[in-house]
Formats: structure tokens, sequence, C-alpha cells
């Protein structure tokens, strides 16, 4: 009797739980996209607000200007709440002396205009949406990310580089300063990918996969450290120790390539973090 309650009891749950899916509506989806392009001199600074989920690929050009294409996705449960939603969602541009912001607006920080939010059904408010950016900046123009979940690729940017991520898979090639900082994910950080100019970085990131990747004439100190659990795996044969009292360890490397030179800084809670030759370009 009493086995017969317990498969009676899971039979009831496995019921319950089938139901409960089957009763979860469907949401549609509306994806569209919008485009801005505008001249932005050399040397400024261009600053993306990304969205809460979403992609954010930037990369440098020849040209002194700035090309916007966003691909944004809303759902909801039927159209006219997709409309309402697509009225909301997408980004502005902040233009300033030397400094363009590219802002991402949605339910998130309600930056919309006032007017669309005094009716706005806040049953919407929770419903899932993103924006998927492609940007192309002057080659010579100094970049600041702050992003959510999404996918990150920063190449050909001759500036300074600072980012703010929350869960990502990133590949960054910095030929500039570089500040980072990240919550989760794999990260891949490529430096001198077109020459070596000697520049301090740091990057920081609570779990996951770091890697470095560093040109064979690389001139730097390096110090690696893993807070908590994981592994440093160093596979770049041109590192030495800056102190021969201090040999590398798994959770620990002060290093020096080449002369030494600049500061390059990688903290990770947990997680691994690989140091290895550049890649040749595919």
């Amino acid at each position: 009797m009493k086995k017969l309650k317990i498969v009676l009891f899971f039979l009831f749950i496995g019921v319950f739980s089938a139901s409960a899916v089957a009763q979860t509506p469907q949401l549609l989806k509306r994806t569209t996209t919008k485009t801005e392009k505008f001249d932005f001199a050399s040397g400024g600074t261009v600053a993306i607000t990304g969205a809460p989920d979403g992609s954010i690929r930037v990369k440098g050009s020849n040209k002194n200007e700035i090309e916007i294409t966003a691909e944004i996705e809303v759902q909801a449960a039927n159209e006219a709440d997709l409309a309402l939603l697509a009225n909301v969602t997408g980004f502005v541009v902040d233009e300033r002396l030397g400094r363009t912001s590219i802002i991402t607006i949605g339910t998130h920080n309600k930056l919309a205009d006032k007017k669309l939010w005094k009716k706005f059904p806040q049953k919407l408010a929770a419903l899932p949406f993103r924006v998927d950016y492609t940007v192309s900046i002057p080659l010579y123009s100094n970049l600041e990310i702050d992003g959510g979940k999404g996918d990150v690729s920063i190449s050909n940017i001759e500036g300074a580089i600072k980012i703010k991520l929350v869960d990502t898979n990133a590949r960054i090639e910095s030929n500039g300063d570089l500040d980072a900082i990240i919550g989760t994910g794999k990260v891949d950080v490529m430096f001198g990918t077109r020459a070596w100019r000697a520049r301090p970085a740091s990057v920081q990131m609570a779990t996951g996969e770091l890697i470095v990747q560093l040109p064979l004439n690389a001139s730097a100190e390096i110090d690696a450290t893993i807070l908590k659990t994981g592994a440093i795996e160093n596979k770049f044969v041109g590192l030495a120790p800056r102190n021969r009292k201090l040999p590398f360890t798994q959770s620990a490397i002060a290093a020096k390539a080449g002369v030494g030179g600049p500061q390059l800084k990688f903290t990770l809670g947990e997680g691994t973090l690989k140091i290895v030759p550049l890649a040749k370009p595919q």
C-alpha cells in the first residue's frame, strides 16, 4: 500500500508538471533592424551601454564615422503587445564633443519617450528582449562597453578599451590600454595583434576561462593570480620569474617577458587562466 501511494504521488507530480508546461503561453517574436551612420573624428571616445541580453561587435575602420546596426528582438503573447514593446525598445545616441554614447533603451531602464510609459502595461515589463549590436568606429578611438549577457568581439582598435560584462564569450584584441571587469564566461584577450604597443592592461574575472595571448616579441611585467580554485597554465616560453625566489605556481605568476615594461595584470576568482603565444591570423 505504501509503495502504491509513492507511485501515485510521483504520477501526480508528473501530470501536474506537464500541465504547467502546457499552460505556459508560447511567446511570439518580432525582430527589427535599426541603423545609424554619422561623422565622428578620430581620437574621441565611443561608449556603448548594451542590453541585459545581447551581443556587441565593434570593429575599427579607416573612416571618420560611426556606423551602428542593431538587431532588436522583443517577445510577447500577441501582436498588440509586441507593438507596444517595439515602441520602447532600441537605442538612442548621445553626441557630445569628443564623446558619443550609444545607449540601449527598454523595459529595464524606461528611457524611451515618457509619454509611452504613462499607460504602458506593467505585465509586459518582465518579458524578454535582446539587442545585438554591430558597430564600426574610427580605428584611433577609445572604447567603453557596459554589457550584460552575450557575446562580445572587439577588433582593430588602437585606443584605450574599458569594458564591464556580466556573462560573456568574448574575443578582445588589445593594442592600447585595457581595463576589463567580467563576471563569468570565456574571455580570449589578444595583445599586439597589429604590433606590440607596450601598453598596460588589467583583466579581472570572477569565474570561467581566461586566455591571454602574447606576441613572441612582448616585453612586459606580467602578474597572473587565481584567488580561489583553478589553475594557471603557462605555455608562453618567453616568461621568466621576476624574482628567482618566487617560482611560478598554479595559482600565482610574477613574470617578466623580454626586458620588462608595462604591467599586465590578470586576476581570476575561479577557473582556468591560460597564457599562450599569439595565434597567427586565420
